[in-house]
């Protein structure tokens, strides 16, 4: 059995019994309208999925030792939004406002949803059952780095909403900090923009199934940070991702120092 917690409103705890046949497995399953549920079924069924027998996961260093040892808790920001919208470029502002503009560098990892595609994700398409296996790999690998004491960006279009549950469940299960980021933008602002060309060959009919075209975004309800790309610069977005971090309480000692207006730019140009 696991506990699930959390995600079920404020009642408490969810025990599920993770049998292939279980009866709240088939229950989640035709709860397909809820997002809470889909998240869940998430999570239960990657459990179901190990393969592997005769295993034994090994302790090493405690978590807590690792998060003394760099000064701060590990945590994920999960970047979401369109093509276009800014993941990349304030995620790379991010990084460098951890790493190179406070008095002392954090320990930072980035994800991009590009980047991976070249080795971890290349045998993966855009199919949504690919894209689901996609938010899987990204969300265990963060899981990963957080756990190691890791400001962990990981950027990714993640258009699903049930996708980006799951990628909070394991995170949740693990004890482990998770903040969605809400990388926003009117469709006709990042069809503007364009970096890639590719809302453009999309229109034309020469890439199918492109997210905002004709496959769909589900916009988060409730992440933890939204920044509007079409109003605030880049320097802008990254400054309220260091004041919630700053709310979050990963510091052990210390706090953010913003980043200078002019140390940035304009998300015009952004992907």
């Amino acid at each position: 059995q696991a506990d699930i917690t959390g995600s079920i409103g404020t009642s408490g705890v969810v025990v599920l019994p993770l049998s292939s046949g279980s009866a709240m497995v088939h229950f989640l399953r035709r709860l397909s309208g809820s997002v809470v549920a889909l998240g869940l079924l998430a999570a239960v069924t990657a459990e179901e999925s190990v393969k592997s027998t005769n295993i034994k996961f090994h302790e090493g260093i405690t978590r807590e030792a690792k998060w003394k040892s760099i000064g701060h808790k590990g945590i994920t920001l999960w970047m979401t939004g369109l093509s276009g919208s800014g993941k990349s470029t304030i995620s790379v502002a991010l990084e460098h406002a951890l790493v190179t503009r406070q008095p002392r560098p954090y320990f930072v990892y980035r994800l991009d949803g590009d980047n991976l595609r070249f080795g971890l994700n290349r045998d993966l398409g855009f199919s949504p059952d690919d894209r689901k296996e996609n938010v899987r790999r990204v969300a265990e690998v963060s899981k990963l780095f957080a756990e190691a004491g890791a400001i962990v960006i990981a950027g990714l279009i993640s258009p699903y909403a049930a996708d980006r549950a799951y990628a909070r469940e394991v995170h949740k299960n693990a004890s482990l900090p998770f903040m969605e980021v809400f990388v926003d933008a009117p469709l006709a602002t990042v069809e503007s923009r364009d970096p890639k060309g590719l809302y453009k060959k999309a229109r034309e009919g020469k890439i199918k199934g492109f997210t905002g075209i004709d496959a769909p975004y589900e916009k988060p309800e409730n992440p933890e940070v939204h920044v509007r790309t079409d109003l605030k610069s880049v320097t802008g977005s990254v400054n309220v991702i260091l004041g919630e971090l700053d709310q979050a309480g990963i510091h052990l000692q210390r706090h953010f120092r913003p980043v200078e207006e002019d140390e940035g730019g304009t998300c015009a140009n952004t992907r």
